[in-house]
């Protein structure tokens, strides 16, 4: 017996359909459909700290469920003092389950916690279907303790569809329950 989230039971009993209806799909196989969720970090000060990245990589530990890589650079450059392969950020990749986990939480219980928050901007879009979202702090992930952390640090959540227009790409993720800032 597999565990289906609810997000992902969603998805095939209301999502698609709705969609289908929505665009004039012919079958079902055209829907788009969230294929990753990517949470990247990039810690400039990781060149002077390298504490920085275990703390990043410990705190994406907890808000996604697995472990980050951790990126590095590929060229050095001068002005900021930065060599060829030193550690400056970590990113993670989450698929399946874990996406679907992740997004739920996202939407539900962090985004809330955000001060004076009037729902996302929906400029984040790159005209191929994937969306990027800017998260100024860290803190509104629930799973981090605030007490723990050594410096408020933001990141970067982008969401891969395989929608082929930015249009498709804002009706699935408003179907996920994502809250996109109505245009006033």
């Amino acid at each position: 017996m597999s565990y289906e989230t609810r997000l992902a039971q969603e998805y095939k009993s209301r999502i698609v359909k709705e969609l289908t209806e929505q665009f004039n799909y012919k079958t079902v196989m055209q829907v788009p459909k969230l294929q990753k969720i990517v949470l990247s970090r990039g810690i400039g000060d990781a060149v002077s700290d390298k504490k920085l990245i275990e703390y990043s990589v410990q705190e994406f530990s907890l808000i996604s469920g697995q472990r980050p890589i951790v990126t590095k650079s590929k060229k050095d450059i001068s002005n900021f003092k930065l060599r060829k392969d030193v550690s400056i950020g970590c990113k993670v990749t989450l698929r399946r389950e874990r996406m679907y986990e992740f997004l739920d939480r996202l939407v539900n219980i962090a985004m809330p916690r955000i001060r004076d928050f009037k729902g996302i901007p929906s400029k984040g879009f790159d005209g191929r279907g994937n969306y990027t979202l800017g998260i100024k702090e860290q803190i509104i992930f629930p799973e981090i303790d605030v007490d723990k952390i050594n410096k408020i640090a933001g990141m970067d959540i982008t969401f891969v569809t395989s929608a082929t227009t930015d249009e498709e790409a804002l009706a699935l993720l408003k179907a996920f329950g994502v809250p996109f800032r109505s245009k006033n």
